[in-house]
């Protein structure tokens, strides 16, 4: 048993391109940071290669300290997750203040209990017809729940990205817009600053504007983007080559037109 824990307290989640969790490694040297749910450095993959980048200016003798968990979920949340897995009660200002948890479950508590559940139930799915059971299931609830949940609730905005997920996946790019228009606000207020996340979600709402032939609203969404991951990911990544492709080819359109 104390083998186990120490392998879960010093192993990292790898995430693909679009910071979705395809495996865990083991990074000793990255296992000596500390933890904050303000942290001051993001980490980000390369493959399995593990990247640590700054996000705002460190003072000399600052400790360098990461996320240990999802800055999306409430105060509470936060808290049982770091005690159950990590052994430690967070005392950051965040923690201390509930920053944004009155926010985070806004709207009427059945309906975001009854959301939460359906997310919490969805396994990711293999194939084209599960993927349209999910989006039905995300539909029948986003209009079930309309006007009783705002987009800034947590688990509506889980929601709304499942959908869009879904949609993408279906190759329904409309709808995947629609979706994931609803969502940048709610990401702009819950990861202020540079966040790998919210550089991540531009980055995909600004393609499917680019698909809709909304040019100069991807164009703008595009370089939003780009602001943010040139600090999280930083320049050679993948990534944001990728990135700054399908914005040069944005700004190509716009001198044609």
């Amino acid at each position: 048993f104390p083998l186990f824990l120490q392998v879960t307290c010093n192993c990292f989640t790898i995430s693909n391109g679009e910071m979705q969790d395809v495996g865990v490694g083991l990074y000793p040297s990255m296992s000596l940071l500390n933890h904050s749910c303000d942290p001051n450095c993001v980490i980000v993959f390369e493959g399995y290669q593990l990247l640590l980048h700054s996000v705002r200016e460190i003072q000399i003798g600052e400790e360098l300290t990461i996320s240990y968990v999802e800055s999306l979920m409430p105060t509470r949340e936060r808290q049982k997750q770091l005690m159950r897995q990590y052994c430690f009660e967070c005392d950051c200002p965040l923690c201390q203040n509930q920053e944004k948890d009155a926010e985070k479950l806004a709207g009427e508590e059945h309906a975001w209990k009854e959301v939460k559940d359906a997310v919490n139930e969805v396994r990711y799915p293999k194939s084209k017809e599960e993927w349209k059971l999910v989006l039905a299931r995300c539909q029948n609830l986003l209009r079930s729940h309309k006007g009783h949940l705002p987009d800034t609730n947590i688990y509506q905005l889980k929601m709304l990205d499942c959908a869009m997920d879904a949609c993408i996946n279906l190759e329904s790019w409309e709808e995947a817009l629609y979706y994931g228009s609803r969502t940048l606000e709610p990401y702009r207020l819950y990861y202020p600053g540079f966040h790998p996340l919210r550089a991540v979600q531009l980055m995909r709402v600004g393609k499917l504007q680019y698909t809709q032939g909304m040019v100069p609203q991807a164009l703008e969404t595009l370089k939003q983007a780009y602001n943010i991951m040139k600090v999280t990911h930083g320049t050679d990544h993948s990534l944001m080559k990728a990135l700054m492709e399908i914005k040069e080819e944005c700004e190509a359109m716009m001198r044609i037109q």
